[in-house]
């Protein structure tokens, strides 16, 4: 019932606020990041559970620090250092979005697809054991009608990332927010 409230109120042309890389002390990007053209918006989620007392400024120094790092990932792989942060925008559960990756540079992944073109947005949780936030469907519908508007991304490739790859991200709980996602895009889009 928020979520609705709250969806009819946004006004679907507004650029949303981005907290930019300086704001929250990003560190300068590794060499090596490949350009690319944006032709799809494919959603992720972080796939850990929500931290609702860290701010999205710590968040993001965070996920930085491991990506730039070879490091090792739950399933005992090891995940090579990447340039920067692997997502271009990132939201959190209060639904403030953090710049990540400069969007003109290809993203990275730890599964078997290859990113270039696509724009990655991540939201915040384990959408597999948790619901997203209504702050966070709020700003993802936003997000995606903006990113949608300004790189002229057809609805057909509003995507989670499970469709390129074999994963169960965005989680069951985030996909399922995905067909109303891309009828709200479509009903905005003009």
């Amino acid at each position: 019932m928020i979520a609705a409230v709250l969806l009819t109120a946004m006004l679907p042309n507004v650029e949303p606020t981005i907290v930019t890389r300086e704001e929250w002390g990003a560190k300068i990007r590794r060499p090596g990041a490949q350009l690319q053209r944006i032709s799809k918006i494919t959603i992720h989620h972080t796939g850990v559970a929500s931290a609702p007392l860290r701010s999205l400024e710590d968040k993001l120094r965070g996920l930085q620090a491991f990506s730039q790092r070879e490091d090792k990932l739950a399933d005992g792989r090891t995940k090579p250092a990447w340039v920067d942060i692997p997502y271009h925008y990132y939201i959190s559960i209060d639904g403030r979005v953090g710049e990540g990756r400069r969007w003109r540079y290809t993203g990275d992944t730890n599964t078997e697809y290859d990113p270039t073109g696509h724009l990655l947005i991540v939201v915040e949780g384990n959408f597999e054991i948790e619901k997203p936030t209504d702050a966070e469907l709020v700003t993802l519908r936003q997000m995606v009608l903006w990113a949608a508007k300004k790189f002229h991304v057809p609805v057909e490739e509003i995507k989670g990332h499970g469709d390129y790859a074999k994963t169960d991200c965005p989680g069951k709980a985030l996909i399922a927010e995905l067909p109303a996602l891309r009828s709200f895009v479509k009903t905005h889009m003009k």
